[in-house]
């Protein structure tokens, strides 16, 4: 009774002086306009009776003529000339002077047009002449309801496809840019970008494009109203979605930047929001080198509502980089990740033995030959590491220092190997792995030459070229990224009151300390195995000579102090000296410094851009909590898994110490959100870290609170699957921790329980399950709660299949004859009622030979016959009328258990209670009938 206006009150007072007392709003069987069919209040027809109340005085009989719209077009489609008449009373009620009226006959718009359109051949042209035009025009309604209603059911049109293509470029998109004009009213700006936004997703992207998109970019940059510019923000995401990847980029990104940068704080929080949509439109290229700093702003804005929406965000935007099937994985088209077969495709057979010796695992080589595919392989190696950093330099400070930091490392030094991988995949670009496409060009093809020998030697010559490369041009390339670090650290000295500006300067410190370390000792290294042989006294040497331009180098490193707050060069002098005299003391302090930055040098990566990865694993910082939002550790876990997917997981070990914080945390909301996701996870890292560092966390859930522990339940056959089977086999025993609950009402809690080892029962053999299992079910099938003992009762039918599908008959033999002792025999006539049911659902399963089921099962289930309780019999009634005749092997001819069959159910149709006699008599209606009433009742 709610959703009834207030005016329905005084309507019903005039329905009942028509004599209508029982009519009311959820009366189907009355038409609202039924009162038109009143026979002898007056002589006029019921088209002119139609149009004497759609315009009458009195408001409320216009009201229930818009109300009742949809029926008189039901009356009066057939008739063409009845329909014009219609129309035309609709096109004059449309411009009632009460606004209740105009609201009224606009709600019904929609299911009119449906109507219309299933009914009227001519649909199109009618609509477009009669209604449209009344939408439209209600969108400038002065009433705020009438708009409110027309901009809901022109959503709703557009929605169901049922405005035509010319309508929305002539008529709708024209309105729209007339109310959302500069000079326009502010209250229709606003409700006009607001209709723009939720139909660039459901109109054609050409007409978003040339119609709507320049004024949508007008409008995000309104400097009158904040309200039209949080509108954009809020559904920027959308706009990109419906335009498209060059759109966006070329003309919707500038804008973003503007937004994310606009005074009022709640734009900013709105583009935050929002930005995982703005990244998932954009190329992988503008992605890194511009997205990520802008983010990396957003989490460091001083309002707290900014940083709290970004920090929520960044787990989603770090998902933007994904690519699950570098990873080895796929996702499903029900959403769920999977493991691809492994078939690896020739680029990456190459690619493994190209690289065999390398120390870097083969599938994160193959991840990075595939994104480096753009190189020329052409150039020299230099020019490679030229063009290289010369990219990474555009992409903006934070990625200058990854680059710099493994300048001189195995990304650089495999260049041309990346080269030759590249090429061959250049000669073969149509060649791709099996899981992804099939050709019969390639199928058919003959195999490709072996060119290993030409990789081998080409390898030479560019390795040879590659020694060339002098220690002066990895100093100087050194020296422009520390420049441009020092900048940064420099424009930060404002903002050191902001503990996110601090980690800020704590990572780019850390970065330009492993810059100077890494480009040097790496040139050391490569230097010392080019020679060798009757060359070791040079090498002796150039190691000492590498050495002291080291220590010049560490000497002259500032430290984070020095960078926050620059000495004047006389200070620094003084410094330098003061280190050579305290060699000792600060030889220590070198060690130190070493040990943090291999700590530090443990969390690179070089999948997303280093700032991102280190503002996520700083969100379990209990700091973290006070500054920015007390859930932010919750919003770490819940984002966790796609992280993980992004880095893949040969960088698992960026995120181990802040998986194993988060297991450990105060919250079990955080712990809980962990423990439903963990089965994902194990997917993500496959066995091996699986069964090293999701185990024991997996234990220690095991052990948690009810609200963790359904976490782990819900999954867990998706969790155990993925293990070993000696592995699997250890949570045998432990399975029966399920059983109790802190919380004896909490009967889901063993349903859920019952539900998922009817799952697990193919991950165990058969002794298995007879030794651990089967006492857990058994214990579920006396629960109190009769939801837990139905679920249960499918159990031990699921148990009894495993067994006999298994060639298992002796154990199958063990566990009827305790069936029968447990259930048949039972003091309580649920227990009884149970066996009959367990044996009604043997039968419709089959899980078992029939022979072996009318042998050991049969003669127990009739003898429930003679049981005093009618719920029992009832349920007898039913498995032997409705499972066990419906058989063919009952209804065989000559079978010799079919006189006993049919005499138990002579015998229960004349039973004295009804219930019984009845559900013995009649024929099923189907073959297959589950027994649903019967356990409601009981």
């Amino acid at each position: 009774m709610a959703g009834i206006p207030l005016y329905f009150v005084d309507l019903q007072d005039d329905l009942d002086d028509f004599g209508f007392e029982d009519y009311g709003p959820d009366c189907d069987s009355m038409r609202i306009t039924a009162f038109l069919d009143i026979p002898g209040q007056d002589n006029l027809a019921l088209l002119a009776r139609l149009e004497k109340y759609a315009f009458s005085d009195n408001i409320f009989n216009r009201q229930i003529i818009a109300r009742g719209l949809l029926d008189v077009f039901r009356d009066f489609s057939h008739n063409e000339e009845d329909y014009l008449t219609v129309m035309a009373i609709v096109v004059r009620l449309s411009e009632d002077s009460e606004p209740t009226v105009r609201t009224e006959l606009m709600e019904q718009i929609p299911p009119i047009t449906i109507f219309l359109q299933e009914s009227r051949p001519n649909f199109p042209t009618a609509f477009s002449e009669y209604l449209m035009p009344i939408v439209v025009r209600y969108l400038t309604d002065p009433n705020n309801q009438v708009r409110k209603a027309s901009q809901d059911s022109l959503l709703i049109l557009l929605e169901q496809g049922l405005v035509a293509q010319p309508d929305i470029e002539n008529k709708v998109c024209p309105i729209l840019l007339d109310l959302s004009a500069p000079d326009s009213d502010d209250e229709y700006k606003v409700e006009a970008v607001n209709i723009i936004c939720k139909m660039s997703s459901i109109v054609n992207k050409s007409t978003v494009e040339r119609l709507l998109l320049s004024r949508f970019c007008e409008l995000c940059s309104d400097g009158k109203l904040f309200q039209v510019r949080k509108v954009c923000a809020a559904n920027f995401g959308d706009i990109c979605s419906a335009v498209g990847q060059e759109a966006t980029e070329n003309n919707l990104i500038p804008k973003f930047f503007e937004l994310c940068s606009d005074s009022v704080w709640g734009m900013r929080k709105a583009c935050a929001e929002c930005f995982m949509a703005v990244s998932y439109t954009i190329s992988p290229e503008v992605r890194r080198s511009k997205l990520s700093p802008l983010f990396i702003s957003l989490i460091s804005d001083p309002c707290r509502w900014v940083r709290q929406a970004a920090f929520q965000s960044l787990g989603p935007f770090i998902s933007t980089f994904a690519n699950p099937s570098s990873a080895g994985l796929y996702i499903r088209e029900d959403g769920t990740l999977s493991i691809r077969p492994s078939s690896p495709c020739p680029a990456a057979k190459i690619a493994n033995s190209v690289l065999s010796s390398s120390e870097e695992p083969a599938e994160n080589k193959l991840e990075t030959f595939t994104e480096k595919s753009s190189v020329n392989c052409t150039a020299s190696s230099s020019s490679a590491q030229e063009e290289s950093s010369a990219a990474h330099v555009n992409f903006g400070v934070n990625q200058i220092i990854f680059n710099q930091s493994h300048n001189a490392g195995p990304f650089v030094t495999k260049d041309i190997k990346d080269c030759e991988v590249n090429s061959y995949q250049g000669m073969n670009s149509g060649v791709q792995c099996a899981d992804d496409v099939f050709n019969t060009f390639l199928y058919w093809r003959p195999p490709l030459p072996d060119i290993s020998q030409d990789l081998e030697l080409l390898q030479c010559k560019t390795e040879i070229h590659e020694g060339s490369c002098s220690m002066s041009e990895v100093l100087c390339n050194n020296c422009v990224a520390s420049s441009e670090i020092k900048k940064v650290l420099q424009s930060l000295q404002e903002h050191m009151d902001d503990p996110d500006v601090q980690a800020q300067v704590q990572v780019l410190s850390a970065a330009l300390r492993a810059a100077h370390l890494d480009s040097v000792s790496d040139y050391a290294v490569k230097q010392n195995e080019e020679v060798n042989g009757d060359h070791k006294e040079d090498a002796a040497i150039l190691d000492l000579e590498t050495n002291t331009v080291n220590e010049s180098n560490l000497s002259s490193l500032p430290s984070q102090e020095e960078v926050i707050n620059p000495s004047p060069p006389t200070v620094i002098k003084n410094v330098e000296l003061e280190e050579q005299q305290n060699g000792p003391s600060k030889v220590l302090e070198a060690d130190e410094n070493e040990a943090l930055l291999e700590e530090d040098k443990s969390k690179l990566q070089d999948i997303i851009p280093q700032p991102l990865l280190d503002q996520y694993l700083s969100m379990t910082d209990p700091a973290r909590a006070q500054t920015v939002d007390t859930e932010i550790a919750k919003h770490c876990a819940y984002s966790l898994p796609g992280v993980a997917l992004t880095l893949g997981r040969q960088n698992w070990h960026c995120l181990k110490d802040t998986y194993e914080t988060l297991a450990s945390d105060v919250q079990w909301k955080v712990r809980r959100t962990l423990a439903f996701s963990i089965h994902e996870l194990a997917v993500i890292l496959g066995d091996q870290l699986t069964a090293a560092d999701l185990v024991p966390i997996f234990n220690g859930f095991l052990k948690d609170l009810d609200e963790v522990r359904i976490g782990i339940l819900k999954h867990l056959y998706d969790f155990l699957k993925l293990l070993h089977a000696d592995k699997r086999r250890e949570y045998l025993y432990q399975l029966q921790e399920f059983v109790v609950t802190d919380n004896s009402r909490n009967w889901r809690f063993r349903y859920e329980l019952a539900e998922q080892l009817i799952l697990i029962l193919e991950l165990y053999n058969p002794n298995d399950v007879y030794d651990y299992l089967r006492h857990i079910a058994l214990t579920l099938c006396s629960d109190k709660v009769s939801e837990v003992r139905w679920i249960s009762f499918r159990l031990v039918v699921a148990i009894l299949q495993k067994f006999y599908v298994n060639n298992a008959n002796s154990l199958g033999l063990n566990f009827i004859n305790e069936l029968i002792v447990r259930f048949r025999h039972c003091s309580k006539w649920v227990g009884r009622q149970a066996f009959a049911f367990i044996c009604q659902a043997v039968v419709e399963e089959e899980c078992m030979p029939v022979d072996h089921f009318v042998e050991h099962l049969l003669p127990s289930l009739l003898s429930l016959a003679s049981d005093p309780v009618p719920n029992v019999r009832v349920l007898l009634a039913k498995a032997l009328r409705q499972t066990l005749l419906e058989k063919a092997y009952f209804r065989s001819v000559g079978n010799p258990h079919l006189e006993a069959v049919e005499e138990t159910v002579l015998v229960l149709q004349t039973d004295r209670d009804q219930d019984v006699s009845f559900f013995a008599t009649i024929k099923p209606k189907c073959n297959n009938i589950r027994i649903t009433s019967l356990e409601k009742q009981n």
